[in-house]
C-alpha cells in the first residue's frame, strides 16, 4: 500500500505545509511576550506582572533566567473518538485528551495549571458528555492540573448521530531558565526512549482502514482489538521528573502524529542528527498488526505511528545509566532504554535515521 496515510484520509505533508504558511502569516503579528515561534509541541509565554512589578522591574530583559513564563497547548484525540463512539467507550478518551496535551507541554519543561476541555457533537446526550468529562477530570487530578472549564456545543448537521469531537488546551508554568535548548545537544549524546501502549492518539483514520468495525471485538492477543486500539494515551510526566532528579535532560520529544522522523528534529540543532536502533525496543502488537496489513514501508511504519516509541529524551552519555535505571522504576516504564545516539550531521543527512529491522 503506498502512501497508505494519505489514502486513508490523512496527508502529513499537507499537514506540514499548513504550519509553514501559518509561520508566515503570524510573523508579523507576534506578540511582544511571546517566547517563541509556532511549530513547537507547546507555545511559551512571558508571565503577566503587576503594576508594582512593572514599575519596578523597567530594565528587565529577555534573559531573566528566574522569570516565569506561561506554556500552553491544543490538541486533540483525532479519529480514536469514533472508536470510542461506536463501541460506547467514552471515558478514556478524556483521559488521552488530558495526557496527550501534559506530555506535549512537558517537552519545554513545564508543570500543568489548569485545562479547558472542548466537546462538540450534533445532539447532546448528557451522559455520554459526562463520561468524556469524567475522563478529564480523573487525569487532572493525577496531574494536580485544574479542569478550570470548558465548552459544550451542540451543532445540529455539522456530526453524524452519535458522533462528537474532542480537543483540550492545556496552560503549565516554567522557568525561563529551565526551558530545554536545543543548542545544549552534541554528537556523543545518547537517546532515551520511553515505551508507548499502543496508537496512543494517531494514526487512527489507517488503522480504521485496516481493520474495519466489524473486526473490534473479535480476539486478539488475549484481549480484543477495541482494547488495543482504545489502549490509553500514558502521561510521561512522572517518568520524566524521576530521570530530571539524576540526570541532566537537554531535550525531549512527545511521539505523536509524524512518528520519530517528524517530531524529533523539531527539538535538535541543525548540526546533529539523532540514529535510532529499533532493535532495542518492543513494537506493540497492534502496530505490528497494522505494518502488516498494510504492508507498510519502512519510513511509512515510522512516520504514520510511534512505532513502540512514545517519548524521547537527550541526556549526556556519563549520565545515561543511571538516567535509565530511575526511570524504569516507575510503573509502567520498566522497558525504558537506550534507543540511539546523536551524531554530527552533514548539509545532505536527513535530521533522523530510524536503521531497518533485522
Amino acid at each position: 500500500m503506498s502512501d497508505a496515510y494519505a489514502q486513508a484520509g490523512v496527508d502529513i505533508a499537507a499537514g506540514n505545509a499548513a504550519v509553514a504558511k501559518y509561520k508566515e502569516v503570524l510573523s508579523a503579528a507576534r506578540h511582544p511576550d511571546q517566547l517563541d515561534v509556532i511549530g513547537g509541541f507547546g507555545g511559551l509565554f512571558r508571565m503577566p506582572r503587576s503594576r508594582k512589578s512593572v514599575a519596578s522591574e523597567g530594565n528587565r530583559t529577555d534573559n531573566d533566567a528566574d522569570e516565569q513564563v506561561l506554556a500552553a497547548s491544543t490538541d486533540g484525540v483525532g479519529t480514536k473518538i469514533l472508536i470510542a463512539a461506536e463501541l460506547r467507550r467514552y471515558d478514556g478518551v478524556g483521559r488521552d485528551l488530558v495526557n496527550h496535551c501534559v506530555n506535549d507541554i512537558l517537552v519545554v519543561n513545564a508543570r500543568p495549571l489548569f485545562f479547558l476541555d472542548y466537546f462538540a457533537t450534533g445532539k447532546l446526550d448528557p451522559d455520554v458528555a459526562t463520561e468524556v468529562v469524567r475522563g478529564c477530570a480523573s487525569a487532572c487530578r493525577t496531574h494536580d492540573c485544574a479542569l478550570l472549564g470548558g465548552e459544550t456545543a451542540e451543532m445540529p448537521g455539522v456530526y453524524a448521530p452519535g458522533h462528537f469531537d474532542l480537543a483540550g488546551t492545556i496552560v503549565g508554568v516554567v522557568y525561563r531558565d529551565d526551558v530545554p535548548n536545543p543548542n545544549d545537544v552534541e554528537p556523543g549524546d545518547v537517546i532515551i526512549g520511553l515505551p508507548s501502549v499502543g496508537l496512543h492518539t494517531n494514526g487512527y483514520s489507517l488503522a480504521r482502514v485496516l481493520i474495519p468495525s466489524e473486526e473490534w471485538l473479535k480476539p486478539f492477543h488475549g484481549q480484543t482489538y477495541a482494547d488495543a486500539l482504545l489502549a490509553e494515551h500514558p502521561s510521561y510526566y512522572t517518568a520524566v521528573r524521576a530521570m530530571q532528579a539524576v540526570a541532566k535532560v537537554k531535550t525531549m520529544a512527545h511521539i505523536t502524529g509524524g512518528g520519530l522522523l517528524e517530531n524529533v528534529p523539531r527539538t535538535l540543532p541543525p548540526n546533529v542528527k539523532a540514529i535510532f536502533d529499533p532493535t532495542t525496543w518492543s513494537v506493540p502488537l497492534i502496530m505490528q498488526e497494522l505494518v502488516r496489513r498494510g504492508n507498510l514501508s519502512h519510513e511509512e511504519q515510522y512516520r504514520t505511528f510511534n512505532m513502540g516509541i512514545g517519548y524521547t529524551l537527550v541526556v549526556p552519555k556519563e549520565e545515561v545509566e543511571r538516567a535509565v535505571r530511575s526511570v524504569q522504576k516507575i510503573p509502567g516504564m520498566e522497558n525504558a532504554t537506550i534507543i540511539g545516539k546523536i551524531e554530527a550531521r552533514n548539509a545532505d543527512d536527513p535530521p533522523v535515521l530510524v536503521s531497518s529491522r533485522v
